[in-house]
């Protein structure tokens, strides 16, 4: 039976489990029924028993969060169009001020983490982001110490080859250029635009086949300048657009009639935008609602 201490301890730490679960699953929505399992398991352990609180549950939610993740992988393959995570609501400082866990929930990591095999991101996560030991991670995804090692620097190398500079831009300078990217975009100013963007910007668009939005990435500043004119430009008058922060980097939210229709969110390296994401499916706007708090404690 449950306890006032069980929900307190859980509580505390709850920011910390989503992250944990968020990240190897790219899925808000998918975090919390994890969370919600997790905690009616929690809810029946003897709490006399437990030495390190903080570890137990990480163990508890890597392993409902690695079997969600084996399970949706056939599911995957049918998908229409460029498969983007869930984007997430931060509040306005979640994140800024730690500089990993800003990075780590970056669209452009989790895009990387998605090409990992489901324990090689969970090892990664827990070993390079959180900052578990190999004997606590061992625990969490069923394997010896000998073969977590093994795994956490199959996956670190990986990545590392693989890993676009991330490069958080303060927030000065985040408002000005998005500003200035959305005004050119609505004016159709393409010379505005080509100023903003970087010479090999990718546009990426997930929409499930349940939107309209390109079936493949889009490369080049050109290319992408003049897709953003034809999604930005004359705007009718029940649509608008709103800034906020996704996966720790400005976005926009477009509504139409008061129904969120998209989330684009703004990656940038030296003071250029160097990547945009857009997600269309509506299956993964619904977690948008309401802002998320993310932590590595």
């Amino acid at each position: 039976m449950t306890t006032d201490e069980h929900a307190e301890r859980f509580t505390l730490l709850r920011p910390l489990l989503f992250t944990i679960a968020y990240e190897i699953l790219g899925s808000a929505t998918e975090s919390d029924d994890v969370l919600q399992d997790s905690y009616l398991r929690w809810a029946s352990v003897d709490l006399a028993r437990v030495r390190d609180t903080k570890s137990y549950l990480a163990r508890l939610v890597t392993r409902h969060a690695l079997n969600t993740l084996r399970a949706r992988g056939r599911r995957r393959e049918d998908y229409v169009g460029p498969w983007l995570p869930e984007p997430l609501l931060l509040d306005d400082h979640d994140a800024s001020a730690d500089l990993v866990l800003a990075e780590s929930v970056s669209m452009a990591m989790l895009v990387l983490l998605e090409t990992l095999s489901p324990d090689e991101r969970a090892v990664f996560v827990l070993r390079e982001v959180f900052g578990f030991n190999h004997h606590e991670i061992a625990a969490a995804v069923g394997k010896t110490e000998s073969a977590v090692r093994q795994v956490a620097h199959r996956a670190r190398s990986h990545v590392r080859a693989r890993r676009k500079r991330f490069e958080p831009a303060d927030a000065e300078t985040t408002e000005r250029i998005t500003e200035q990217f959305l005004t050119a975009a609505a004016t159709g100013d393409l010379d505005g635009l080509l100023a903003l963007l970087s010479p090999d910007v990718v546009w990426t668009a997930d929409s499930g086949g349940k939107a309209t939005a390109a079936r493949r990435p889009i490369v080049g500043a050109e290319r992408v300048s003049r897709v953003m004119v034809e999604l930005f430009h004359r705007q009718p008058p029940n649509v608008r657009i709103e800034t906020a922060n996704c996966n720790s980097a400005p976005a926009l939210l477009a509504y139409r009639d008061e129904r969120l229709e998209g989330v684009f969110l703004i990656e940038f390296a030296d003071g250029r935008i160097t990547g945009l994401y857009a997600v269309r499916n509506p299956d993964k706007l619904v977690s948008l609602a309401v802002p998320r708090q993310v932590s590595r404690n």
